[in-house]
Parts: structure tokens; sequence; C-alpha cells
């Protein structure tokens, strides 16, 4: 994953298992909320990458909460 200096723009490149592929967005308002590289590397759940990639603030994305089912109704 690549970005732009201005932060408005990135390019995604995957492999999809028969080829290369490229992906490139480009925001209208505003700039990707880029993580912190540490150690040299980004980490993002399936979750957060998304929300980037739709250029909200990833950082806002958690884990789903486990709930407790109840036994008997009350």
């Amino acid at each position: 994953m690549f970005r732009a200096r201005r932060a408005d723009r990135i390019k995604l490149v995957y492999f999809d298992g028969t080829g290369v592929c490229l992906f490139s967005k480009r925001l209208e308002d505003g700039k990707f909320q880029w993580p912190a590289i540490a150690d040299g590397v980004v980490r993002l759940t399936a979750a957060q990458l998304q929300a980037l990639l739709e250029g909200l603030d990833w950082r806002r994305v958690h884990e789903r909460r486990q709930t407790r089912v109840p036994i008997a109704a009350s």
C-alpha cells in the first residue's frame, strides 16, 4: 500500500491468486488517516482496511463485542 504525499490518494498492490492487481483511490475531500508504522510494517484488520479505503477513520473500528446469550427467558 502506498500513500501520496498529500494523503488524499492511495495505491494498493495485491496478488489475487491469478495475477497482480492495482487498486487506486483519490478522495475528493479530506485525507486518508494513515496508521503508524511499527518495525517497518503497518498492521490493520480487514475491517480497519475497509474503513481506510472508504476514507473513514480506521481507528474508530473495533473488534466485534461478544454478547452473552440468555439461557432462559426471565
